[in-house]
């Protein structure tokens, strides 16, 4: 049995190699891989001696040559194919353990260049690969040092079974398409945000306990080659294991808090936001956010854009929470927040907000929706419609609650006040039942508040009812063909209204 033996993670490669030696397995290598194999007293010959050919191009070209494919490729249940080897003077290898050049490493560095990049594509790996997997009845392809023993273990009882054949061939493949994804993405054009063919690679973080239903199975899966953002790049640092339900509302307190540049606190209930306040004192933030919905806000999710301190932990303290994410803990509070032990403490840690760079992916049936990433500019434009301009401390509201609206699922309404959320409306098949909503969650706080609304109001019966409540002011995209008629109503009542010109629809 001869085995060819080239990777770049040479993790666990010498004890394996070993026993292969003790198999009495014949160990073919290259260059970096060879070399730390002979060092360890691991027989192993040189690839040149199956290819008569030196390497060459500064070790671009070794591999690639019919003294190594065709013993990979060749069916040992064809005679005509093993009376051509012997012709040639070629012999079958029937393991490949080969993992790839670290391109995906190489380019998450800082400064590094294109020609650095591209010299960590690699050619030769990924054919042999290729070939191993495809002939998979006859050769075991190894591409995960994990699967080192498994294999030697299989080979140690005199044969590996047919089915471990193909899952290692399975696995093989999907290395490979995994690699070729991150050099796609690579290279892509920053511009070129939808090309014609696209695939994405992926890889296991978390198997979980079930779905958004027991009867669900699931999983926590992450992009290779990027950089882990948001929940994929937090630490969990006490509490039960994540569920799907977790992460999905992590993911949209946190996306929620850090929208947001003065010290924030989010509550979030399946995952739209019932508590949400800006303070300077981050204790008084959470108090405002948890008075927002404090009957939605039990079993939820608290996020917070600044390190949690002790004064803050303790006013958590004392409602039952499903899990807390922050960029940090003082000890004395993560001290206290541990004391409840299934309650779920997730540092976001190093993971900083990320420019809206990337895509949004839904599925659809058969299919998959594209799109970026929604956003609020700093810079964005408020178009004053009405009579009456907004103050400037009704200013500062509305652009709090234009941010805070676009978290909520549409249609969606939030009532602020004092960079507070005091109510919202969210889901609704009509915006004036969403309108409704909040104001009936703000009850008496909604008199000098202001509304914010994802989209623009179709009928004037929004505004009017928003005047009943005592609000004086409201944030709207425009653009209806009635809008006329909701400025009138809102000139009637002295209420300001800006326009943006952009919506934040949430489905």
């Amino acid at each position: 049995m001869r085995a060819l033996v080239s990777v770049s993670d040479k993790t666990g490669v010498i004890d394996f190699a070993h026993g292969l030696n003790q198999l009495g397995v014949e160990i073919y290598s290259t260059g970096g891989t060879k070399k730390a194999l002979q060092e360890a007293g691991v027989a192993c010959h040189s690839v040149s001696e199956l290819t008569n050919f030196p390497e060459i191009l500064d070790g671009r070209v070794k591999t690639l040559h019919p003294g190594v494919h065709a013993g990979i490729l060749a069916r040992r249940d064809l005679p005509g194919h093993l009376s051509q080897l012997a012709e040639k003077g070629l012999v079958t290898i029937d393991l490949v353990a080969v993992n790839l050049y670290p391109f995906v490493q190489t380019i998450a560095r800082e400064g590094t260049t294109l020609e650095e990049a591209v010299e960590n594509i690699d050619i030769g790996g990924p054919t042999m690969i290729r070939a191993a997997a495809k002939n998979f009845p006859h050769v075991l392809v190894v591409v995960d040092p994990q699967d080192y023993q498994p294999v030697l273990e299989q080979l140690q009882k005199g044969e590996v079974g047919i089915e471990e054949r193909k899952k290692l061939a399975q696995k093989a493949f999907q290395h490979v398409a995994a690699y070729d994804t991150a050099i796609a993405g690579y290279l892509r054009p920053e511009d070129e945000k939808f090309p014609q063919e696209m695939t994405i690679a992926l890889s296991k973080l978390l198997d979980l306990s079930y779905g958004e239903n027991p009867h669900q199975q699931a999983a926590f899966y992450i992009e290779e080659g990027k950089a882990k953002r948001g929940i994929a790049g937090a630490t969990q640092l006490s509490g039960k294991d994540l569920s799907f339900n977790n992460i999905l509302d992590l993911d949209a307190a946190l996306s929620v808090a850090l929208d947001f540049s003065p010290p924030t606190i989010a509550i979030i209930k399946h995952t739209n936001p019932c508590g949400l306040a800006c303070n300077e004192d981050l204790a008084l933030a959470y108090r405002l956010a948890l008075a927002g919905d404090p009957v939605s806000a039990f079993g939820g999710i608290v996020a917070s854009n600044r390190p949690l301190d002790l004064a803050t932990a303790q006013e958590i303290d004392k409602t039952h929470f499903d899990a807390i994410i922050a960029p940090g803990y003082e000890d004395e509070a993560l001290k206290l927040l541990k004391r409840k032990r299934d309650m779920r403490i997730i540092e976001l840690g190093a993971a900083a907000k990320q420019a809206p760079t990337a895509l949004d992916f839904r599925r659809a049936g058969g299919g998959f929706l594209l799109q970026t990433e929604d956003f609020v500019s700093d810079d964005v434009s408020l178009r004053p419609v009405t009579q009456r301009k907004p103050t400037p401390e009704e200013e500062k509201d509305l652009m709090f609650a234009w941010r805070a609206v676009k978290h909520i699922k549409s249609n969606a309404i939030v009532l602020a006040k004092d960079l507070a959320l005091l109510g919202m409306g969210a889901g609704q098949p009509n915006r004036v039942t969403s309108v409704d909503i909040a104001l009936k969650k703000a009850g008496e706080r909604a008199k000098g508040s202001v509304v914010g609304s994802d989209a623009f109001f179709p009928f004037a019966d929004g505004v009017e009812l928003s005047a009943e409540g005592g609000v004086t002011a409201i944030i709207q995209p425009g653009g209806s063909v009635r809008d006329e008629d909701a400025i009138a109503a809102a000139n009637k009542h002295n209420i300001a209204m800006v326009f943006t010109g952009r919506r934040h629809f949430r489905h």
